[in-house]
């Protein structure tokens, strides 16, 4: 065993080991001065984008976001290839089963392939951006993330649903172009119609001066329906995004305050006892 040993060039073992160790430490810091650089030019690119076209910001971040993943696993492959090429090691077999692992996700996993195409198609005709309130696959809520796979939707009470792209097949999005506000509101079929909808536009035109939020209105469009008990009468206005709902708690207080100032009754469900008295 001293023989073998002895006959063993450690000056040589110990000098290849360092050039081994030396290259390692190479690739490796090469990756993340890479990794650094390239997320970097991905930050400053969407930025100028953004500005230049009026991308929005949540477009922004949903296209950032999916570019630096592609960036990471391209870079993950590659410094697993130069590794492997350190060690000696045969890369073609490694491209190969990568091939052969790509042709088993096509055939076994048609559901990922699914996902992964309905996405693709969602980011291009940016059908959705983070941060829009949409409806889709059941779900009503804020789009925290959207990806190649998933997209993350927030409900109004908090849960986060995760909602696998293949299952999106029609997209509500709440948050393009300005919102409508409507409020209905009943008076008594006893009160003037007109008295009531001069009152109401009053209101309006007053909460139109002091909320940013309403771009055009609000306008009282007349009668828009005779309930069993009252006239229902429909106020209208444009609002900004997201703002609708503040608008029409808004209104509804502005509207049952001056109805009530001007004596005009807001009918709500009676109930009438007839006792029949029998001895008459």
């Amino acid at each position: 065993m001293e023989e073998l040993l002895s006959k063993i060039d450690w000056a040589e073992i110990l000098k290849d080991a360092g050039i081994l160790t030396l290259k390692l430490l190479f690739i490796l810091i090469a990756f993340l001065i890479v990794k650094a650089i390239g997320n970097r030019i991905i930050n400053t690119s969407f930025e100028k984008v953004q500005n230049r076209n009026n991308m929005s910001a949540g477009r922004a971040i949903t296209l950032k976001s999916i570019t630096k993943s592609v960036f990471s696993y391209a870079l993950i492959f590659i410094l697993v290839v130069a590794v492997m090429g350190t060690f000696e090691l045969d890369v073609t077999g490694l491209l190969a089963g990568a091939g052969i692992i790509g042709l088993a996700i096509g055939f076994g996993a048609q559901g990922l392939v699914s996902d992964v195409v309905t996405g693709f198609f969602i980011l291009l005709e940016k059908q959705l951006d983070v941060g829009d309130y949409v409806t889709a696959a059941g779900f009503d809520g804020i789009v925290e993330d959207t990806g190649l796979r998933t997209t993350h939707i927030r409900g109004f009470d908090g849960t986060l649903h995760y909602v696998p792209n293949r299952e999106i097949s029609a997209i509500s999005n709440h948050t393009r172009g300005n919102m409508r506000a409507l409020v209905d509101i009943g008076i008594s079929y006893d009160d003037n119609i007109d008295k009531a909808i001069g009152v109401l536009q009053e209101a309006c035109d007053r909460i139109a001066v002091t909320n940013e939020d309403i771009i055009e209105g609000p306008n009282v469009l007349g009668v828009q329906s005779l309930g069993s008990s009252d006239v229902v009468l429909r106020v209208i206005a444009k609002t900004r995004n997201d703002m609708q709902w503040g608008v029409e708690r808004e209104l509804r207080k502005a509207l049952k305050e001056a109805l009530d100032a001007n004596g005009i009754e807001i009918p709500f469900p009676h109930q009438v006892y007839v006792h029949k008295n029998e001895n008459q």
